[in-house]
């Protein structure tokens, strides 16, 4: 069964800085394409960065891109998501997803009913 455990998340205040991380259990995350999601209350659930299994590069949400860094370490089956200069409209909960490398597309990864396995989430708060 596969099992995600995130972790990483807190309460900082602005500017500040926060590295989640997401451990697979029975899954070979290098072999998925996985996404950073965050959900607000009140709001839906948005897609924040994707790296697919064979990308280079991640892709990043607009919203986040220059602040948020998401990587990859294999031998330890863990994806990370570097989150800088954090803001206020951060504070979310974080979810890490991944989906079936049949179902890969750029043109998908932002769609969150599209991923087949989804941790349980880590809560993010940015506050003064």
């Amino acid at each position: 069964q596969v099992h995600f455990v995130e972790s990483g998340g807190g309460l900082v205040q602005p500017g500040e800085s926060l590295r989640l991380s997401c451990t697979a259990s029975a899954l070979t995350l290098n072999n998925y394409a996985i996404t950073w999601f965050r959900q607000a209350p009140g709001k839906e659930r948005e897609g924040v960065s994707c790296i697919s299994s064979t990308a280079i590069s991640p892709y990043y949400a607009d919203s986040v891109k220059g602040r948020f860094t998401m990587s990859r370490d294999n031998a330890k089956n863990t994806v990370y998501l570097q989150l800088n200069s954090l803001k206020p409209e951060d504070t979310a909960v974080y979810y890490c997803a991944a989906k079936e490398p049949y179902k890969w597309s750029p043109h998908t990864i932002w769609a969150p009913g599209d991923y087949d396995y989804w941790g349980q989430g880590t809560q993010v708060t940015v506050s003064s």
